[in-house]
Order: C-alpha cells, then sequence, then structure tokens
C-alpha cells in the first residue's frame, strides 16, 4: 500500500517545510502583501495674492518639495501651484473657487494612491492675499461639517502664509508704495489729499503729458471713485489704489472699472475686526484641531540715515498677543523697500533669506506631517537624527544645499 508523504511543519512557527510549494506560495503572498504599505500622499498648495501669477513662487515650490522627500520618509510629496485666478470681486467668491478644486483634487490623489479619505494630508501655502484666501478656506471646510466631532476633510494639516496682511499693511507701506507707484507710472504730481485726482488724469498713453486740471479729472472713473474711496478709509485707500498702480503699472488707464473690481477684492483689509476675528479663528483652529498656523513676514533692516528702524510689509500682533509667536521675521537685506521685499520674496536674487525661508517652511511642514503620525519632535531630536543619518545632506551655507 502506497502512502503520500506527510508536510513536516516547523515546531516553532508552524510553517511548512520547504518541500510544500503551494502552502509557501501563500505564505510568500502574505508577506508581500505586509511589505507593500501604502505612503502617505503630501499635498502642499501654494496660492498667489493680489495680481500674482503662475510665476509668483519661482522655483520656490519645487525645492520646498526636494527637502520634504529628503527629510520625511514614507511620503509622496506634490507641490502644486493653483492655477491663476483673477483677484477681483469678493473674497468669498475666489474661497468657492479654490474649496471646490482642492476638493476634486484631494478626490483624485486619494483615489489613485488606494487609500481612503484624509489619506492625503494638505498644506496651504498663500504669499499676501492668498494667504487669506487660504484661511478663509480652512474656515470654510471647519465650519461646514456636518458635526464638530466629524474629522476635517480635505485633511488639511497646515495653513502656511507669507507676508499676508492678516492685521492690514503697514502705513510705512502706504507711504512708500505711492512714492514707488509714482515713480513707475510718471504720473503723480502730488501726493496726499490730491492723489487720486492726480492719477485720474492720466493712462499709461499720457504717462508724459502734463497733470489734467481738476475739472478734467472729474470726468473721468478714478475721480468718479475718489470720493467713495476716502469715506471708505481716506489715506489707507490711497496707498492701495498707489499699491494697485504698481501692480497695474503698464496699463493703468484702464480705469474705473478695473480699479473698483479689483478694490473690492482687497476691501477686506480695511476692516479691521474681521481681521482680528480671522485671525484668533485661525489659531483656535490650531489648539482644536491641530492644524499648524504661521506667518513669514518680510524685515528690511535698519538703513540709516533714511531708515532708523526695521520696517515690515505687515501689521504685526501686539508682543504680549498670543497672536505673536504665530508670526516669524524672514529677514530681507537685499529689497530696497517694503513693496519690493514682499514681491521679491520667493528669488535668490531679490532676497537674500530666501534659502532659510525655504529650510523654514520645510520644517513646518514635516512638523504638521509628523504631528499627524503622533511623533513630536524637538529641535534637539532633529540635531540628534541628523548626526545619526550618515547619509544627510549638509545645510551649510545658509541652506544652498538642500534648496538646489
Amino acid at each position: 500500500m502506497h502512502i503520500e508523504p506527510t508536510p513536516v511543519m516547523n515546531e516553532t512557527n508552524n510553517s511548512p517545510s520547504p518541500g510544500d510549494n503551494s502552502v509557501a506560495t501563500s505564505s510568500d503572498n502574505i508577506s508581500l502583501a505586509v511589505t507593500k504599505a501604502t505612503s502617505d500622499v503630501l499635498l502642499v498648495i501654494f496660492i498667489h495674492g493680489f495680481k500674482g501669477t503662475d510665476e509668483t513662487f519661482g522655483e520656490f515650490p519645487q525645492r520646498v518639495k526636494h527637502i520634504l522627500s529628503e527629510t520625511i520618509a514614507n511620503v509622496n510629496v506634490e507641490c502644486i501651484v493653483f492655477p491663476a485666478y483673477e483677484t477681483k470681486g469678493n473674497l468669498t467668491e475666489a474661497v468657492v473657487r479654490f474649496a471646490d478644486w482642492l476638493t476634486t483634487l484631494t478626490v483624485e490623489r486619494e483615489v489613485a494612491n488606494g487609500g481612503g479619505a484624509g489619506t492625503a494630508k494638505v498644506v496651504l501655502c498663500g504669499h499676501s492675499m492668498g494667504g487669506l484666501l487660504a484661511a478663509d478656506t480652512l474656515r470654510e471646510f471647519i465650519n461646514s461639517r456636518p458635526d464638530v466631532q466629524c474629522p476635517l476633510w480635505p485633511k488639511i494639516v497646515a495653513c502656511l502664509a507669507f507676508d499676508t496682511p492678516y492685521l492690514g499693511l503697514h502705513p510705512f507701506v502706504v507711504k512708500h508704495s505711492v512714492t514707488k507707484a509714482a515713480e513707475y507710472a510718471t504720473v503723480a504730481q502730488t501726493v496726499g489729499s490730491t492723489l487720486l485726482g492726480s492719477f485720474a488724469g492720466f493712462s499709461a498713453k499720457k504717462a508724459s503729458q502734463p497733470a489734467p486740471q481738476p475739472q478734467a479729472a472729474a470726468q473721468t472713473g478714478w475721480a468718479r471713485w475718489a470720493p467713495a474711496a476716502y469715506a471708505v478709509g481716506g489715506a489707507i485707500l490711497a496707498g492701495a489704489a498707489a499699491g494697485g498702480a504698481y501692480y497695474k503699472r503698464e496699463d493703468l488707464g484702464q480705469g474705473y472699472s478695473w480699479a473698483t473690481d479689483h478694490m473690492k477684492y482687497v476691501g477686506c483689509l480695511w476692516d479691521e475686526d474681521a481681521l482680528k476675528q480671522r485671525v484668533e479663528t485661525l489659531i483656535d483652529i490650531e489648539e482644536q484641531e491641530g492644524v499648524i498656523f504661521r506667518t513669514f513676514y518680510t524685515v528690511l533692516p535698519p538703513a540709516p540715515p533714511t531708515f532708523l528702524t526695521s520696517r515690515t510689509f505687515i501689521v504685526l500682533p501686539k508682543r504680549n498677543s498670543r497672536n505673536f509667536t504665530h508670526f516669524i521675521p524672514a529677514s530681507n537685506g537685499l529689497a530696497p523697500d517694503e513693496l519690493q521685499a514682499h514681491t521679491g520674496m520667493f528669488g535668490g536674487r531679490t532676497n537674500d533669506g530666501y534659502y532659510e525661508l525655504g529650510l523654514s517652511t520645510a520644517k513646518l511642514i514635516r512638523e504638521a506631517v509628523m504631528l499627524g503620525r503622533g511623533v513630536f519632535e524637538h529641535d534637539e531630536d532633529l540635531s540628534k537624527e541628523a548626526s545619526a543619518d550618515p547619509t544627510e545632506r549638509t545645510t551649510s551655507n545658509s541652506g544652498e544645499d538642500l534648496m538646489a
């Protein structure tokens, strides 16, 4: 009588002997399933500000992506610039458009990665007014949850801003931007109470002509808009008009419709109570939901004898407020004024603090990701990790190596 041999089992783990191929294949499949764990998806979204474009951030997003890919394990990083949008109309309208775009993007990436809802971690990075757009979108997602206990989706883990005037524009910017707008457009003959009247009679084609008489100016769009501007904010809106002239200097003459449409978009900058409430809400969201909120703001060092103190583009919170630690200085010793420091924030040739800004941004994003994994890192922990890893790339020379 012929008896089939019985497979010999390993006494310690009940695994079959090497001769049993069918069972061994099943074990291999289990092993492969364990090793094919999905990586995190990290979406870093960059949003430009007033009159910004797709080129606003230059190579900054790609450089930040490189740092994150080098310093965070098991993650697929995408740095995406939100497509250029019209900075006009009500800010709420822009929030709705951006929220729809972000929702669609998040679904696509989570499905492609094979994970469920919340597997894609999102970081919002807004420059200037883009920071307000990011903040209000975050607030909208928080408030639209069916229940306060529901997890946040899309899973936003950080809201970072770059020179966003959360508390308004610094008064000196108004003064200096008036001068700069006059230089670029070569249209302003006076400043102060006659600023808008001076702009009223000019266009790009009339830049070299003499200033118009008050009677002629009264018939133009700028002049018709001027009384309302002063009623709303006087010199502040005058400075905003000058800032608008700077950004739109090549076709300043489009006049009334352009001015009113775009000034409506930045009109929220004059609501002081709403500005303060937005910042307070963002800090509440950080404390309650764990969404990191920080703002990098440009700082120009003193330049005696003209400037005896440092200068900033934005108004800063009071030092004794809980908001103050959420605002991080970003020094720029190359820019001649606040406006150029603001617009040149993302270029190594226009900002000597560019590399440090990239490293600091990546550090905050890494912190947000690790907190989502339940890991809290101290600076000393990161230093030990760097020294223990022989493959760690040096970040001497102010971080040029990692930012390269």
